[in-house]
């Protein structure tokens, strides 16, 4: 005879979000930029139902507005040359995708987890809690790192700045 013990069931007071069905429009950014599929947010952020779509969407938001910060400059030189949105700039394909529309949903997506992970610790935790809070500062910093590779990478920068004091 075997027995088996079912996993931990999330508490009472967190009931699992039901899931994100791939929104019909993508989030829009401001028509320059590719709008962001919350669906696929979810998955390349490997994301657990517990964060809503409202969080997900509030999260995804605010990491639009910081990576067009980060570009705004670069965005403008571009308008500047008669490029009237992001696919419109020249760049190689990638898995039949433009290298450039990859690089701006990494540094959305890497953003946005990074949010996510600072406001509710939980999300970056196992069911059994396997990780503890003080590692996911370390978590939370490497997905902003990986954020400012792909901004850096769009504007064709090396990853590292050196000055001499």
């Amino acid at each position: 005879m075997t027995l088996v013990i079912p996993p931990l069931g999330l508490a009472a007071c967190d009931p699992a979000a039901p899931p994100v069905a791939p929104a019909a429009d993508p989030v829009a950014h401001d028509g320059w930029f590719p709008g962001v599929d919350l669906a696929r947010v979810r998955a390349e952020a490997r994301l657990r139902d517990g964060v809503t779509r409202d969080r997900l969407c509030e999260a995804v938001l605010g990491a639009m507005i910081w990576v067009g910060e980060q570009l705004a400059a670069w965005q403008i030189a571009h308008l500047a040359l008669g490029r009237a949105t992001l696919a419109a700039v020249p760049t190689p394909t990638i898995a039949g995708e433009p290298r450039l529309a990859i690089l701006y949903r990494q540094a959305v997506t890497a953003q946005a987890k990074a949010q996510l992970v600072e406001r509710y610790r939980d999300v970056d935790l196992t069911g059994a809690g396997d990780r503890r809070v003080e590692e996911l500062t370390d978590s939370v910093g490497e997905l902003r790192r990986d954020a400012i590779h792909a901004v850096r990478a769009m504007l064709g920068r090396t990853r590292t700045d050196i000055e001499l004091i």
